[in-house]
């Protein structure tokens, strides 16, 4: 199977699957299979798609000669004589197939270590090569660069720290996760310890473990972000406030909370669920009212779940109080009739693909970010979770 269609499965069609490496020449085969996988970041957030473009663009320039290529790049990494120079090193990054991996970390490391004297661009190449590794789907080669004392420096760029947690993610690497993030905070790269990108990823992780353990992390993190004056992006906060919840700590999902606008249907259903397992039924109801009472404008439906629905009820039949449950009957009646319940569940919409534009790859290799030219009915829809 080509690696082409594999990542056409993987990117383009993104339903979840993932298939396994093939067969590689050094080594013995292996299985292809599918298991279940949950990608965070979609690959237009992460600029895979730009790497796409520019791998096509090269690969259809070396089509007749990309084997000789590679014979040249084994020879020169071998040689202490010959030098690896930045075109080398981005045609190769830009050809790669699997059987190719072991040669690109021989070069990036010949590449990082050897003079500078000769080399004239400013070519970043941390993230087009975390980009390569993601779209190869090799984790553990990625990790290996990544630690290699030889590549000190190459990886030092907030949007590669971004692609190396984001493909643990996927392989569900969390304790590799923790360690990487380890070593980001101590970097600091741009004076920043705390990446928001990657704290959502490190979050996400802590999330999906959903252990006591794991949530000792991110209260641990929240509390030092917080010390600093970082404020958490709302998916972060919303990974802490979920896991929290699955934990049985509804008094820290009202904290993780506490900082964010109450008008997302992610925070809105946290909130009304952590006060109603805090025994807070009536603010729990004075949540569920509130949307009833917004003069929102036409077509826009501030929703709750099913399960926050179902929380609160259990939260006010269990305080034995006959007015709050007329009242719980007479809001749920009112929700209903509105259409302002649904099925979705706070798991689904908190773990879903987060989609960020690129608005353009500069010549240093490095993508910002830009989420203004979205379509509007997909700026609504991330803007609303």
């Amino acid at each position: 199977m080509s690696i082409f269609v594999k990542n056409f499965v993987k990117i383009s069609l993104n339903n979840n699957l993932r298939l396994f490496s093939p067969c590689r020449s050094h080594g013995p085969c292996r299985a292809i299979h599918f298991t279940k996988v949950q990608h965070l970041y979609s690959p237009l957030s992460l600029g895979i798609d730009n790497y796409l473009q520019t791998r096509k663009r090269v690969k259809d320039q070396f089509v007749s000669f990309s084997d000789k290529f590679r014979t040249k790049m084994i020879e020169f990494v071998g040689d202490s004589k010959n030098m690896i120079f930045t075109e080398d090193l981005k045609n190769m990054v830009h050809i790669a197939e699997p059987t190719d991996l072991d040669l690109i970390v021989k070069m990036i490391k010949k590449f990082n270590t050897q003079s500078t004297e000769y080399r004239f661009g400013s070519f970043v190449f941390g993230p087009v090569v975390m980009r390569m590794f993601h779209f190869l789907d090799a984790p553990k080669e990625a990790l290996q660069c990544f630690y290699d004392p030889a590549n000190n420096e190459f990886f030092d760029q907030l949007v590669s720290y971004q692609l190396l947690l984001d493909l643990l993610y996927n392989h569900e690497m969390y304790d590799e996760m923790y360690k990487v993030f380890e070593v980001i905070k101590e970097k600091q790269i741009n004076m920043t310890k705390y990446p928001k990108y990657s704290v959502v990823l490190i979050l996400a992780a802590c999330y999906k473990q959903n252990t006591k353990q794991s949530l000792e992390y991110a209260s641990s993190l929240w509390s030092d972000m917080t010390s600093v004056g970082t404020t958490p992006v709302r998916r972060a906060s919303s990974f802490f406030a979920a896991l929290a919840l699955k934990q049985g700590a509804p008094h820290i999902a009202l904290e993780a909370i506490s900082t964010q606008k109450q008008n997302y249907v992610t925070i809105r259903n946290i909130k009304a669920t952590a006060l109603a397992r805090g025994a807070r039924a009536d603010d729990a109801l004075r949540a569920l009212r509130a949307v009833l009472e917004l003069d929102a404008p036409a077509g826009t439906r501030h929703t709750f779940f099913e399960e926050t629905i179902s929380a609160v009820r259990q939260a006010v039949e269990q305080s034995n109080d006959k007015d709050l449950q007329r009242e719980f009957e007479t809001i749920e009646k009112a929700l209903n009739d509105r259409g302002l319940i649904d099925n979705q569940t706070l798991d689904q919409l908190v773990s879903s693909e987060i989609t960020v534009n690129v608005k353009n790859k500069t010549s240093r290799g490095v993508t910002t970010f830009q989420n203004k030219k979205l379509p509007f009915d997909h700026r609504q829809r991330r803007n609303m979770n």
